[in-house]
């Protein structure tokens, strides 16, 4: 309500700034009485007093100190703008009641602020700068019956970029409008440098990451229970932050975007510490006035969010789980796999599956190259099933799949050798694995992700592996019940809208690949605290995942990391989904 308010105000005072006066009103003869200067200034500060309402509202609606301390002092600013120059009383008065009422509430704006880099400063340099010759245009425009003769747009234009700068341009006017105009494009053009100098230059508050002490102590937490989820090795990405419980028992791994506080997965370590974590998460949430959520927890972790924080969840989707026991390439279900990889080792290819500690220095080094190169994004992608990295000291047990074809007899070997595709599963506690990503040569035969999946499975035992998570498909109970004899209508519709969604985002195709391999279901679900947080929260899902990104020049630098390497597959389509192209 407050941050509404503070948006009706905003518009309220750019209005006042930017549109002549009123020519009739009981203020006029008090503000006719007074110096020449004063009407410019006070059109000029109700325009910037205007922007910068508008900047605050969202701080204001998150409770932020800051943004309640600017807004108070500026409020009584814009009053006298408004009051002077347009003499609008209804717009002060509304100010006003705005003032009382964050100077009565001031206690409840007590919220800490947002991590921040200067990357921010560039943003609004460009945005701001934008939105100021957009404004100094229709400044320009809005006094025609006291412009000298009919001045081009391009008189226009430059007259808005010199008086952006402080300098007179080739537009006239009469009855001392010129001050007016120029004093408020000088004030655009002053309020543009100066928020920007202050984002460039106030110390930078850096988003949390993994340090190295929070990181030996989730791998002790790891080591003691990482068997319970498939997704907790997927903590240990050093982009993440981390809360620990009261008893250093358990913790919550989290990232901040656009205001939201994203966990992934379930809190790590002993289930009986987990509220404790799960409550210094909440507390860090409201302390910065942050959305919680959580993304792709299991039931159990759903069950225990909701209950100690009252927060809601949705079912989000199921992750494949293949129990190595189990599985085998016989029988009908299996045809198309069987008939898949006969054909493709019929073809000449041989796959290898070892821990990443065995490989050769050399090698390791030419099967990094190979994921980066196989990319088709610029950056790397994933948060909630992805690390992010391939590192044979601090994550030797990760297990690496590799399908090889020897160059033909006179043909030259490939940038990387016989090496034609890849797939790197994390640990899964001592006795599982979970897939991170996988990667092919273009040039390969299609069926490699099948390959390799097989090849893993079929070296499981030797590795004293009892089970592997494959990828995680959203909404596929959904896609099941939709297509099944008697569904409802709602049930078709759904199918039908998530079909359409699948030309983009591979939602259909990713759970008929992962059915292939006759998995068990293990259900996942998102956590949130009301149902108008939701969108809010799939855009910082989607920007965590990778598939919402800023332009290049405006994304913060990321710390550099050693050995830098892929995440997923050879292309991401939905959170926590993988393509799999075959």
């Amino acid at each position: 309500m407050v941050g509404t308010a503070g948006v009706v105000v905003g518009l309220l005072n750019l209005a006042a700034g930017v549109f002549p006066r009123f020519r009739h009103s009981r203020m006029h003869a008090l503000a006719e009485v007074l110096p020449g200067a004063v009407s410019p200034l006070a059109a000029a500060a109700s325009i910037v007093v205007g922007i910068l309402l508008l900047l605050l509202a969202h701080g204001l609606k998150r409770r932020k100190r800051r943004a309640w301390g600017a807004a108070v002092a500026l409020l009584p600013v814009g009053i006298a703008a408004q009051l002077v120059y347009r003499h609008s009383v209804f717009g002060a008065v509304l100010s006003l009641a705005l003032l009382g009422f964050l100077v009565w509430h001031r206690k409840e704006f007590a919220a800490l602020p947002d991590p921040r880099s200067r990357w921010k400063a560039l943003a609004n340099l460009i945005v701001l700068g934008g939105v100021s010759f957009g404004i100094g245009m229709v400044i320009v425009s809005s006094h025609p019956d006291k412009t000298v003769g009919s001045p081009s747009f391009w008189d226009r234009t430059q007259h808005v970029l010199w008086g952006l700068f402080g300098f007179e341009g080739p537009v006239r006017y009469t009855h001392d409008i010129d001050y007016t105009v120029g004093y408020s494009l000088g004030a655009l053009g002053l309020l543009t440098v100066a928020t920007t100098a202050y984002l460039a230059f106030r110390p930078e508050h850096p988003a949390a990451r993994l340090t190295e002490d929070d990181e030996e102590r989730l791998r002790e937490l790891l080591a003691k229970h990482g068997a319970r989820d498939s997704l907790g090795y997927f903590a240990l990405r050093r982009d993440k932050g981390a809360v620990f419980s009261p008893t250093g028992k358990a913790a919550v791994c989290y990232r901040v975007i656009s205001g939201v506080m994203l966990a992934s997965g379930d809190p790590i370590g002993d289930v009986e510490a987990w509220p404790g974590a799960i409550e210094r998460f909440m507390e860090e949430a409201r302390a910065h006035s942050w959305t919680p959520a959580v993304h792709g927890c299991s039931e159990t972790g759903g069950q225990v969010w909701t209950r100690e924080t009252g927060m809601d969840a949705l079912e989000l989707g199921d992750e494949a789980i293949v129990d190595v026991a189990d599985f085998t390439l016989s029988g009908r279900a299996m045809r198309n796999v069987r008939q898949m990889v006969k054909r493709i080792e019929r073809n000449g290819y041989t796959t290898q599956v070892r821990r990443v500690r065995d490989l050769e220095p050399e090698e390791l080094e030419r099967v990094q190259k190979a994921a980066d190169a196989w990319r088709d994004t610029d950056d790397e992608r994933g948060f909630s099933m992805a690390l992010g990295r391939i590192d044979a000291v601090k994550d030797s047990d990760a297990v690496i799949a590799t399908a090889h074809l020897a160059p033909a007899e006179g043909e030259e070997p490939g940038p990387f050798g016989d090496l034609k595709a890849l797939q790197y599963f994390v640990p899964w506690g001592p006795n599982g694995i979970s897939l991170e990503r996988m990667r092919r040569d273009r040039s390969a035969d299609p069926g490699m992700n099948e390959l390799l999946i097989v090849a893993a499975l079929q070296a499981a035992p030797d590795l004293k592996i009892e089970q592997l998570s494959l990828n995680f498909a959203v909404f596929r109970s959904a896609l099941e019940r939709g297509e099944k004899l008697g569904a409802g209508p709602v049930t078709r519709i759904t199918r039908g809208t998530l079909l359409f969604l699948s030309r983009w985002y591979q939602i259909e195709s990713l759970y008929k690949f992962n059915d292939k391999f006759r998995p068990r279901w293990e259900p996942r679900f998102v956590v949130f605290r009301n149902t108008r947080d939701i969108p809010r929260i799939g855009l910082a899902t989607m920007q965590a995942e990778g598939y919402l990104e800023l332009p290049r020049v405006l994304r913060r630098k990321k710390a550099a990391e050693p050995r830098p390497c892929a995440h997923t597959t050879e292309r991401v389509k939905a959170p926590g989904v993988v393509e799999t192209a075959a």
